[in-house]
């Protein structure tokens, strides 16, 4: 039998003495070939530490759920999206609020203009909640709503709604998102301070542990630090300490660990590295239950990792964009390998708008021919014992729990949110990523290889923004003009009065929407106690630099930043602004790290503007250009009106560029508005810096230079 020297010998010849291995980014050193001494023992299925799966039969016994993530414009609309795919074989519902609801403002206030129906379906009251869910029956069927900062007054709606559909409380089935730190840290959709956010988790722990047994109070999120930038080790540990600090929290309050913790659920997303991807949920559970059974928990149940996947968003993209179909369908096969108990998989045109009807029905029937056609569910975990397996998943748990330990060397996830430090890793992890990808060492097919010579038409969903606004503002007006303001003031000043000396808030907050308090006022209710919470970004520096240190373009970049300084008698200034209500913001601080390291001096505009506050900040900053970064679908509305606004200033001169998720067929439409440049996914930052330089008036050489 040829032994492991005889391998080397052969695989070294055939490649000249090549090197084989792979650094991922994790720092993991990936060897080309895994023996049996590099693979330990995973158990079996259903037992403890639960690395091959929560249940012992798996798919075998039940295939995991199909779920699409949807939610877009009014109530109406999404209802009956919500209807046509739960009759095309989807088994559970994924809400998507608009980011005015996420944010605590009804349709109504002045922030929200460009917000209002654009990114998922806006909710201001129960009369809303009980249209969204019209038809659909709350006592059958299992609803997940992804809602963090706004999470009291969106449960309390679900909560009203069920029961004016006459469904007893008990019996709600689903999940409610609720996990507000990883917001602290990538996200960006929270409302208050981080203590009272964490008595809001208790709070719905509580009430729902009390009254809502099939109902899981948290899914806590490693899936949108996975779409900023996160490794795998820094998702899972993040996540899992995430975890850990809510249990804690929930403990402290009076809970016991094993009356609740059944209930908690995870939500992990799943990108290209497919095997790593097998290995990180199986390295989940393991982490877990270690977790667990660290905390007291006694029942097994306790101390299983049941989780929820979507495939990557962020690796999606707008060019070439059918293979989103190959890159959805790779990730999802991972997500059911590593064995998840529910997916969603995105659809092919998501990079740059909401999903049309007809690629929605692609990403479901993805699930739906891995179910039914591959023979995927007749096996149980059919990749345990692989040595490659087994190694990455030991390797994750290792790495993670080392980074577990250093978050709780600093006293928990709350405090290490506090100080910065997972944001700030996850940024450069970001950082370090981009520069990758822009230098071709990460090949992504259709954008920095086999590019195509013109790209084809792709039709998207737009939705109309103002039209979706008016028809809320007059649902509002019919709802306030009907009730009795008396009770209705009376549950909001007793939920302000709970917020501030204790009681229950969720409870609290059922009472107000019975009696028709809007999302907005329950959510000033609890602001009057709690405040409104912001921050000012601080992009990481030297990552991207460090990456291009020897590359001739970006040297190019750097001599015309150093030219156009020389002439300026200072660095050209920009500014990167977010403006609306959407936190995503790993494009706005990659482009403000990298910018930064190129030379230019760079002002990161805090999160959450109107185009009028971003304006008097360029003026404020006597900035040569504005970059705004969209991803919601607002762009229509809030860069024009900036650009409204810097001229109405007398600052015409300043150069408006814009980047991030936007469709194609409005580039026209933003370029009459008076934007110069429009970067989409996908763009090579060191040519956005170059073509900035053009704009600032510097003659700067061509790429093929």
């Amino acid at each position: 039998m040829a032994k492991i020297e005889d391998w080397q010998a052969a695989a070294a010849k055939e490649v000249k003495g090549r090197d084989l291995t792979w650094n991922t980014p994790e720092g993991f050193a990936i060897k080309p070939l895994y023996t049996a001494e590099d693979a330990g023992d995973p158990g079996l299925p259903g037992f403890a530490p639960f690395t091959r799966g929560v249940r012992a039969s798996m798919y075998a016994g039940r295939p995991w759920t199909i779920r699409q993530y949807a939610g877009f414009s009014t109530a109406e609309e999404s209802n009956a999206f919500y209807r046509r795919n739960l009759a095309a074989g989807q088994k559970g519902l994924s809400v998507a609020f608009d980011l005015a609801t996420h944010r605590g403002y009804d349709s109504d206030h002045p922030r929200v203009v460009g917000d209002v129906g654009k990114a998922g379906v806006a909710i201001d009251s129960v009369e809303d909640m009980k249209i969204l869910f019209d038809g659909i029956p709350l006592d059958q069927m299992s609803v997940s709503m992804t809602m963090n900062g706004a999470v009291i007054p969106i449960l309390a709606f679900f909560i009203v709604a069920g029961q004016e559909q006459g469904v007893a409380t008990e019996l709600l089935d689903g999940t409610i998102q609720n996990d507000i730190l990883k917001e602290f840290m990538v996200r960006n959709t929270y409302i208050y301070p981080p203590e009272p956010s964490m008595r809001i988790v208790s709070d719905i722990i509580a009430y729902t542990s009390a009254n809502m047994p099939k109902f899981n109070s948290i899914s806590i999120s490693g899936y949108h630090m996975h779409e900023a930038g996160a490794t795998a080790v820094q998702e899972l540990a993040f996540t899992i300490a995430d975890g850990k600090e809510y249990v804690k929290r929930a403990v402290e309050s009076g809970l016991d660990i094993d009356a609740f913790a059944g209930r908690l659920s995870f939500f992990f997303g799943i990108g290209m590295n497919f095997f790593m991807e097998v290995s990180k949920l199986r390295a989940a559970r393991t982490l877990w239950h270690r977790v667990m059974d660290g905390l007291g928990a006694k029942s097994e149940r306790s101390k299983m990792l049941r989780t929820h996947c979507q495939t990557s968003g962020v690796s999606l993209q707008e060019q070439d964009p059918y293979n989103n179909v190959i890159r959805t369908t790779v990730e999802a096969m991972a997500a059911v390998l590593g064995g998840t108990q529910s997916l969603h998989t995105n659809a092919l045109d998501e990079a740059i708008a909401l999903p049309t009807d007809f690629s929605a029905r692609i990403a479901r029937n993805t699930q739906i021919v891995l179910t039914e056609e591959t023979g995927i569910t007749k096996v149980v975990d059919p990749l345990g014992g692989s040595y490659y397996i087994e190694a990455l998943t030991q390797q994750l748990v290792d790495d993670a729990w080392k980074l577990i330990e250093e978050v709780d060397g600093i006293g928990g996830m709350t405090k290490a949110v506090a100080t910065g430090m997972p944001k700030q890793r996850i940024e450069e992890a970001a950082a370090a990523r981009q520069a990758r990808v822009d230098k071709g060492e990460d090949v992504i097919v259709g954008v920095n290889k086999y590019r195509l010579a013109e790209e084809a038409h792709l039709d998207t969903l737009d939705i109309d923004n103002h039209a979706v606004r008016e028809s809320q503002i007059a649902r509002l007006q019919k709802m306030r003009a009907n009730r009795d303001e008396a009770k209705c003031r009376a549950a909001l000043d007793a939920l302000t009065e709970g917020a501030k000396s204790g009681g229950n808030l969720l409870e609290l907050a059922v009472e107000a929407a019975r009696h028709r308090a809007s999302l907005g006022e329950i959510s000033d209710a609890m602001e009057v106690a709690f405040g409104r919470y912001g921050t000012q970004p601080v992009p990481v520096t030297g990552i991207y630099g460090k990456a291009y240190a020897d590359d001739s373009r970006y040297a190019q970049v750097i001599e015309g930043v150093e030219a156009v300084t020389r002439r300026l008698g200072r660095a050209p200034r920009l500014l990167v602004a977010k403006m609306g209500q959407d936190g995503h913001d790993r494009g706005a601080n990659v482009i403000a790290s990298a910018f930064t390291d190129m030379g230019f001096d760079v002002t990161s505009g805090p999160l959450f503007q109107t185009p009028e506050e971003a304006c008097k900040l360029a003026l404020d900053n006597d900035v040569d250009a504005v970059g705004a970064s969209s991803l919601a679908a607002g762009h229509k509305t809030l860069i024009p009106e900036l650009i409204g606004h810097l001229k109405a200033a007398g600052r015409p001169d300043i150069k408006v560029v814009a980047g991030g998720v936007i469709p194609p067929q409005d580039y026209d439409y933003l370029k009459k508005a008076g934007v110069q440049g429009i970067y989409g996914p996908g763009s090579n930052v060191v040519e956005c810096a170059a073509d900035m330089l053009v704009l600032l008036g510097h003659n700067m050489p061509p790429l093929d230079a």
